[in-house]
């Protein structure tokens, strides 16, 4: 059994790093410290297509 990532799959570890590095990591701390969500992540996460369950196109 192979369970190695697709490329597909790779690129999608990459775009989430990226967006979490660029745009997330540079303000949690401080919506962190005040206990407040980040208002517009999962707007943003949403435009992504990373946020919610994917099911597979039968």
């Amino acid at each position: 059994m192979d369970f190695a990532l697709t490329e597909e799959h790779l690129m999608l570890e990459r775009m989430v790093r990226d967006f979490a590095q660029k745009e997330v990591a540079p303000v949690i701390k401080e919506y962190d410290r005040k206990q407040e969500p980040i208002p517009w992540v999962l707007e943003r996460m949403g435009k992504l297509g990373i946020l919610g369950i994917c099911f597979p196109v039968r």
